[in-house]
């Protein structure tokens, strides 16, 4: 028993090393901040954090929160010194107005995402821009964009793109590698039990076991279990998405087959026990 021990210790701690690596490799890419813009004393901050992205709204939601710096901001940058006016890209669902002397509150604006569609589950991607343009006083000021991602079932890279005084970004979004992973762990999943429910089901009818009760039980509950374990998937991914079709239609319906071929088998066998044995 020694050497089996020591294999499961050593696979243990593999599977330990990988998924901390893989954990701390995700976290590290959902911590980055990408910093696009000017970075003159007199310039207005924008801090832009992703916080949902809606697939099948096509859109994701911002948290803007704007920081007049220098001599464009006053009372430690919480207001700023003349009227605000922050344009946004047109893939952003509306511009920021603030008042001149009055404190600036953090803000939530829509961003439409574009390409990809939400039936490629989980292998889904996105695409769509950020930019900011702001304007004190009805004068051009510099801006700098401080953008970062707190939707954890995403993975986002921008890319900046200059375009003057404004800060612009292009982003990529695709899903994140644990959400990836879990898909594809729950589509193994499903295959396995259908094909388990399989090899019991052709074991049962070769053998003219007759109905055997727990068989069809555990069978049943497969059936039914498999469609409330599928609804478990991140995202809420609708029907009729790759999921679906790669592996949880195929998986429900073998289950299905082989609950009714037992049932139908062993039916026959409990009419015609005497045919069965003579067979």
């Amino acid at each position: 028993m020694l050497p089996v021990l020591l294999l499961i210790a050593v696979l243990f701690v593999v599977a330990v090393a990988v998924g901390s690596w893989l954990q701390f490799t995700e976290r590290q890419s959902i911590d980055a901040v990408y910093t696009v813009g000017s970075a003159a004393a007199d310039r207005v901050d924008v801090d832009a954090t992703v916080q949902r992205v809606a697939p099948a709204a096509r859109e994701l939601v911002l948290r803007v929160r704007v920081t007049p710096r220098g001599a464009l901001g006053e009372q430690e940058g919480t207001a700023p010194v003349a009227d605000l006016s922050i344009q946004t890209s047109t893939a952003t669902l509306g511009d920021l107005e603030f008042p001149a002397h009055e404190r600036i509150a953090t803000r939530d604006v829509k961003v439409a995402i574009a390409g990809g569609s939400v039936s490629d589950y989980p292998f889904d991607t996105y695409e769509t821009d950020v930019g900011f343009w702001a304007s004190l006083g009805g004068k051009q000021v510099p801006v700098r964009m401080l953008f970062s991602n707190n939707d954890t079932l995403f993975s986002i890279s921008a890319r900046p793109v200059p375009f003057g005084q404004a800060a612009v970004v292009a982003l990529d979004l695709a899903r994140s590698g644990s959400l990836l992973v879990f898909a594809v762990f729950m589509m193994l999943v499903m295959w396995a039990l259908a094909a388990s429910v399989l090899i019991g089901a052709w074991y049962l009818t070769t053998r003219r076991e007759g109905l055997v009760w727990p068989a069809l039980a555990w069978m049943a509950a497969t059936l039914f279990a498999l469609s409330a374990f599928r609804n478990t998937a991140p995202g809420t991914p609708p029907i009729g998405c790759v999921l679906d079709w790669f592996a949880f239609l195929w998986a429900e319906t073998i289950i299905a087959l082989c609950l009714i071929a037992v049932v139908i088998t062993g039916v026959r066998t409990a009419l015609h026990p005497d045919e069965t044995h003579q067979t």
